[in-house]
């Protein structure tokens, strides 16, 4: 195979996008057709959580804000125009769900959306054949129309024609029900084509089923192989909400516990974030992993354990689990403590939809055979 085709990534965070540019392309015996030439972010362990899987990748440690284009090309090797595609997906709070009660964020007045700008800027100073910028659906909504149609339009205006869709993770191939919003374009201004529906099966909204389609991978399908697995510190569900967890079935959450359901009749109806006292459902993909978590919001595991004082108490996913239900590869590394190590896999792309979206982008642009990508089925190996 010819020299591998370089890559910009930028807010590379855990490196989920840069995961799977490594990955597309890649068989058991051929080497991908990608590579990572320079990573950057403004978060120092970010970038040692990087350096560990990526130690041959250039990484700077810099707020964008302050990057030059110039510098990124010098690290990577590169001059304008070489890069066969710029990746990444601008910090993503001030789109998020997560703060949402937050006026400045009601009024998407955060000061982190310009960082949409500076990725248009990379871009234009770059010119890479291509860019993939992802972030949560947040970003769509009728509150960032402003922020969000200014990317767009620079993007426009830079000649790249750019296209977006939210993919829901599961459709994929992946075990969970993430939604994250996809901004491709081409420099030869060719309408990029989202790559089809591959997996098909019950999600919050929806109830139907396509047949003709694989389904879903479910959470026990990733991670059933983990159990009993080794127990880590701080799993254990305690505390004013520990025993209420612990009743609460597979795939239920708080409402368990309302006049309506089974359980005890402690919560009003609707009351409280889905999220809240949630369990997994072994036979349904997970909801999506929160990067900053409180204490009762789930998905916990479905298994409950017992607590110092032998009481059964849900727990909180393990490190294994979260990487598999994030499709990131078991022998991954990551920097920090357990709450460093939620936050980054929880503001991460799932490395499979990413994948799907990669090498999609490339069988268009003639660097992949369809025969050589594999959209169903991911491999990965650093």
């Amino acid at each position: 195979m010819n020299e591998r085709l370089p890559v910009i990534s930028l807010f590379s965070g855990a490196g989920g996008l840069d995961l799977a540019v490594e990955a597309s392309g890649r068989t058991s015996d051929v080497e991908g057709i990608l590579r990572v030439a320079v990573a950057t972010d403004h978060e120092p362990q970010a970038l040692r959580t990087l350096s560990m899987n990526f130690p041959k990748t250039p990484t700077l440690c810099k707020d964008i804000r302050h990057t030059s284009a110039e510098e990124l090309l010098e690290l990577a090797g590169l001059t304008v125009g070489e890069p066969t595609l710029v990746i990444g997906g601008p910090p993503c709070t001030p789109f998020s769900k997560s703060g949402f009660w937050l006026e400045e964020k009601r009024e998407s007045l955060d000061p982190n959306a310009s960082l949409l700008d500076e990725y248009v800027r990379v871009v234009r100073d770059t010119r890479p054949e291509a860019f993939i910028l992802e972030n949560v659906q947040g970003l769509t909504y009728s509150t960032h129309r402003a922020q969000f149609g200014r990317l767009l339009r620079q993007l426009e205006e830079l000649g790249y024609n750019p296209r977006w869709k939210v993919l829901l993770a599961a459709e994929h191939g992946v075990p969970q029900l993430r939604r994250r919003v996809f901004v491709v374009g081409r420099r030869d201004g060719r309408a990029f084509e989202f790559p089809a529906v591959t997996h098909s099966g019950w999600s919050e909204r929806d109830r139907s089923v396509d047949a003709t389609k694989l389904p879903f991978v479910t959470a026990h399908d990733a991670i059933g192989d983990l159990l009993p697995g080794v127990p880590e510190a701080s799993e254990v569900v305690n505390g004013e909400y520990g025993e209420l967890a612990a009743e609460v079935p597979p795939g239920q959450n708080y409402l368990w516990h309302t006049d309506r359901y089974g359980g005890r009749d402690v919560f009003k109806w609707r009351s409280r974030y889905w999220t809240f006292l949630l369990r997994l459902d072994p036979d349904r993909p997970a909801s999506t992993l929160q990067a900053q978590p409180g204490p009762w919001v789930g998905p916990f595991h479905w298994e409950n354990v017992e607590n110092a004082d032998g009481e059964k108490r849900a727990r909180r996913l393990r490190v294994p689990e979260l990487l598999r239900l994030m499709t990131f590869p078991d022998d991954f590394k990551l920097d920090g403590n357990r709450g460093d190590i939620q936050r980054q896999l929880g503001n991460a792309v799932p490395v499979q939809l990413g994948k799907v979206v990669v090498e999609a982008l490339m069988e268009q642009l003639g660097h992949l055979k369809r025969t050589e990508s594999s959209h169903s089925q991911l491999e990965l190996g650093i």
